[in-house]
Order: C-alpha cells, then sequence, then structure tokens
C-alpha cells in the first residue's frame, strides 16, 4: 500500500514542479521588448529620401539699409543715445546723397529645413515655415544633386506645405504610416538638415501623443525625445517599419538646442492634407457652423452626464449645417461621425478631416439623454468671419430683482440698460446689473452687462423665471444650474453652483 502511494507521488512530483514554475512566470512582471540592434540598416534606405531645402528670400526694408539698433532696457539712458546715433546717421546719409544716389541693393536672407520625397516623380513635403515669404527655393538629396522647386500648395494651420521638383529618374520615396497605431514608448528615428548639417540620423522614442503647444487650432502633435535642432523642421520621423509617423515641426528649448523635447504633426492629420494640397493647391476642410466650449464638473452634473466629455454647443450659425442638421445650443456632442468627442479640442480637427458634402451621423446629449441627428458637413470658408446667433428683441420690460442664490442682481433690458450696457440692439433676456463679490456667479466670471437668455436649458425674460428655475433644480436635487450668457454678442454656457446655499 505504502509502496503504491509512493509511486502515484513519484509521478505528480514533475506535474507540481511545472504548475508551480507557470504560477511564478505568470506573476512575474512584463519584460520590456528589447530594443533594436543598431539602425544602420534602416538609415541606409532612408537617407536618400530626405532633402534638404534652402530658401532665399529678398528683404526690401529699411532694415537691410542699415545694421538694427541694440536691445536695451526700457528707459535705459543708451537706448536714447543709440536711437538719436542711428536717426542722425540716416539723415546724414540722406543729405549727403542729395537724394540722387539710388537705395541701396535690397538685401537676401537664406535659411535652411529639411524635407522628404514622398512620390518618386518628385513630390516632396515640408514644414510651410520652411518656405513662408521663400522667392527661391532649393531641393538638395543626399548626393548633392540640386533642383529648383515649384510650390504646388502649403496650409498655414497645419504648417505643412508640398513642393515639386523635376529629376531625370525616379527618386527614392517613403510613405506614411498609421500614427495613431503608434505607441507612446515606441522607438522612432528622425532624420533631418539639423544647422545645415545634413543627412543627421537621430533615435529615440515616442514620448507622449496629443501635445497642445498654442502652434494652430489643430494641434495634436506627437513628442518626442529623439534629438531634433533648428534645421530638422520638415524632415520625417520614421516608425521601425521605416514609414513616417510624423513630421517634425518645433522643439521646447530655453536656450535654443535640443533638449530632448521635440514636437511633429502626426500623419495622420498630415497625410490628408498633404493629399489635399497635391489636388487642389489648397486645404478643404469640413465645416459644421458652431461654437463650442469645454464641458466642466458643474456643466456635466447639470445636463445629467456621468462625467465632464464631449463639445458643448455654445451657439449656431444660421443656415449653417449644424443648424440645418437640428443641432442645437446645449447639445453635448458626444460623437462625430461614428468618432469619439473626447474633449473640446477633437471635435474640430474631426470635423476638418471629414470629407466635404458627406453625411453623417452626430450623437448628442440632450435634455438627459443621447439623441442622434444627421448632418451633411459643409466647407469652412476661412476668409470669412463666422456669425453668431441672434434672438429677436422683446419688447416686454419685465421688473428688476435679486437672486440671492446665485448672488446676482438682474433686471429686463430697458432703453436705459441696453445704452447703459452697450446692449445690441439684438439682446435678449435677463441682464445682469450687479454681482455680488463672494457669489457663485463671481467665481464663474458673470459680469454686470451680461445677459442671460436660458436657464437650464430653457428662454427666460424676466428675474422672476430665473428664481423659479432655480427652486425646480433644487427641488430635483441639482447641484448647479446651467446658463447661456450673451456678452457683447459672444455666447457661452456657464454652471453655477445653487448648494452652497
Amino acid at each position: 500500500m505504502s509502496r503504491s502511494l509512493s509511486s502515484r507521488a513519484s509521478l505528480w512530483r514533475p506535474w507540481i514542479f511545472a504548475l508551480a514554475l507557470m504560477t511564478l512566470i505568470a506573476g512575474a512582471p512584463a519584460m520590456a521588448k528589447p530594443g533594436p540592434d543598431g539602425f544602420a540598416e534602416m538609415a541606409a534606405k532612408l537617407l536618400p529620401a530626405v532633402v534638404n531645402i534652402s530658401t532665399t528670400q529678398t528683404i526690401k526694408s529699411d532694415k537691410a539699409q542699415r545694421p538694427e539698433m541694440p536691445q536695451f532696457p526700457p528707459g535705459s539712458p543708451f537706448e536714447e543715445f543709440f536711437k538719436d546715433f542711428f536717426d542722425r546717421n540716416q539723415r546724414q546719409g540722406g543729405n549727403n546723397n542729395n537724394n540722387n544716389k539710388p537705395d541701396a541693393p535690397p538685401r537676401r536672407a537664406t535659411s535652411l529645413g529639411s524635407g522628404f520625397v514622398i512620390d518618386p516623380s518628385g513630390i516632396v513635403v515640408t514644414n510651410n515655415h520652411v518656405i513662408a515669404d521663400a522667392d527661391e527655393i532649393t531641393v538638395t538629396l543626399q548626393d548633392d544633386t540640386s533642383f529648383k522647386a515649384e510650390l504646388i500648395g502649403r496650409d498655414i494651420k497645419t504648417d505643412l506645405a508640398v513642393l515639386r521638383v523635376k529629376p531625370q529618374k525616379p527618386l527614392v520615396s517613403v510613405k506614411f504610416g498609421d500614427s495613431d497605431k503608434t505607441k507612446v514608448g515606441d522607438w522612432v528615428l528622425a532624420i533631418g538638415n539639423p544647422f545645415g548639417l545634413g543627412g543627421t540620423v537621430t533615435a529615440g522614442i515616442l514620448s507622449a501623443r496629443a501635445r497642445e503647444i498654442n502652434a494652430g487650432p489643430y494641434d495634436d502633435f506627437l513628442q518626442t525625445d529623439a534629438s531634433i535642432n533648428r534645421g530638422n523642421s520638415g524632415g520625417p520621423m520614421f516608425n521601425m517599419d521605416g514609414e513616417v509617423i510624423g513630421i517634425n515641426t518645433a522643439i521646447y528649448s530655453p536656450s535654443g538646442g535640443s533638449i530632448g523635447i521635440g514636437f511633429a504633426i502626426p500623419s495622420s492629420m498630415a497625410a490628408n492634407v498633404v493629399d489635399q494640397l497635391q489636388k487642389f493647391g489648397k486645404t478643404r476642410r469640413g465645416w459644421l457652423g458652431v461654437r463650442i466650449q469645454n464641458v466642466t464638473d458643474e456643466i456635466a452634473e447639470s445636463l445629467g452626464l456621468e462625467k465632464p466629455h464631449g463639445a458643448l454647443i455654445a451657439s449656431v450659425n444660421e443656415g449653417g449645417p449644424a443648424q440645418k442638421g437640428g443641432i442645437q445650443a446645449g447639445d453635448v456632442v458626444l460623437k462625430f461621425d461614428n468618432k469619439d468627442v473626447t474633449d473640446v479640442r477633437r471635435l474640430p480637427r474631426i470635423v476638418a478631416e471629414t470629407p466635404i458634402e458627406k453625411q453623417v451621423k452626430v450623437t448628442v446629449w440632450r435634455k438627459r439623454k443621447e439623441e442622434i441627428v444627421d448632418v451633411k458637413v459643409g466647407e469652412l470658408d476661412e476668409t470669412e468671419p463666422q456669425a453668431a446667433a441672434q434672438s429677436k428683441t422683446s419688447s416686454a420690460t419685465p421688473p428688476a430683482g435679486m437672486v440671492k442664490a446665485l448672488g446676482l442682481s438682474l433686471a429686463g433690458i430697458t432703453p436705459d440698460l441696453r445704452e447703459k450696457f452697450s446692449l445690441s440692439d439684438g439682446a435678449d433676456g435677463v441682464v445682469v446689473t450687479e454681482v455680488a463679490g463672494d457669489s457663485p456667479a463671481a467665481e464663474k466670471g458673470v459680469k454686470a452687462g451680461d445677459v442671460i437668455m436660458e436657464v437650464a436649458q430653457e428662454e427666460v425674460k424676466n428675474p422672476a423665471q430665473i428664481a423659479a428655475k432655480i427652486d425646480e433644480a433644487r427641488k430635483a436635487g441639482r447641484k448647479s444650474v446651467l446658463m447661456l450668457v450673451d456678452r457683447q454678442g459672444d455666447l457661452r454656457f456657464v454652471a453655477l453652483r445653487i448648494d452652497q446655499g
């Protein structure tokens, strides 16, 4: 009997050991993916497709005819001294010339940047700021072959430009990859022309995504620690498959040199813009026709949203695509064309990249539930300002009142108040005449002269209606109330706390 048990135990021992080993492996921390042994092979394939771009510009200002005055602290006695010296010298030069000598020749300025070939026929992509105001653009290949380049199109808002050169034989080219698939921590390679040195390869990782650096309305930069310096602008950032996932555009640097914080336009945005510049010579962007604002915690609570997300519609352009599709002020856009609108910055980018005339479904949060509306995307005319919707003037003159819960003194719009606060003829609602310094309204920036048009997404015409809406919200257990405020034609939603006594 004992011999049988012993033999059975010996059979189970290997299995127990294997099970224990698997448990230890499963519980061990994940091992990092090993980095590449080197970048030499990939760099050799990519370098011929990366070009140096040099430009010349003719400057015809007075500054080209005399040296710049040194900069001194404001009020410094040297500032006045040098100003008198330069002005006197300029006048003497004019007198000596007797106004007969022709002006000095204009100065020619040069600048350097980078770019890359995306089509063997000679299509080159770079940054707009690399070639801006250039009289002449020269593209130089890795083998020092140079071409005069023609500008096909540029887009200032995304800082992109497309050039064309005419080579005698097909050029080595690269293609765009999908930047959305690149993860933070992935290896990246940057190639460019830093400080005019040409053909410089640097490596690093993708440090962050969706960076906003106030470069334009469509900021969505990739951040990298690959060394990027002046002259790298317009050069490509590659993934480990040799695909362009970014266009190096800017750096953060107090000193002017690389400190490991560089920014690149993601290929998910650049590829669409480059394609349009090739087809039309300009960018054709989708247009919705709305003004939007961020959804704060208070606004989310007042609208019944579980968490603050989406883009709140502050106003709708009259006759625009949004109004025709049924989108209303006070709606929160949660999805656009099946893409999640995570915050207020994402909606303009999604709309801009949507094909014009496309019929899309828009999911909005309205009256505490989701609704879906169909909108046909229009084309953005960037030369015309967007119009703001205005309401008709109310003929009634409601009485004044005080809403203690908000710390506001309110009154109906009268001719005297319209003149006092410089209200437009279209302003309609209840005007704020005074704001208590320690009130919820003061904390949110409400000012005397603001016109409250809606409370809890319903129109109000007098202070009594506002007080009634606040009482309703309190009885419903809400902690804040949403108001639509008109400030000199600028409409915005403000959520005010009503649970603070």
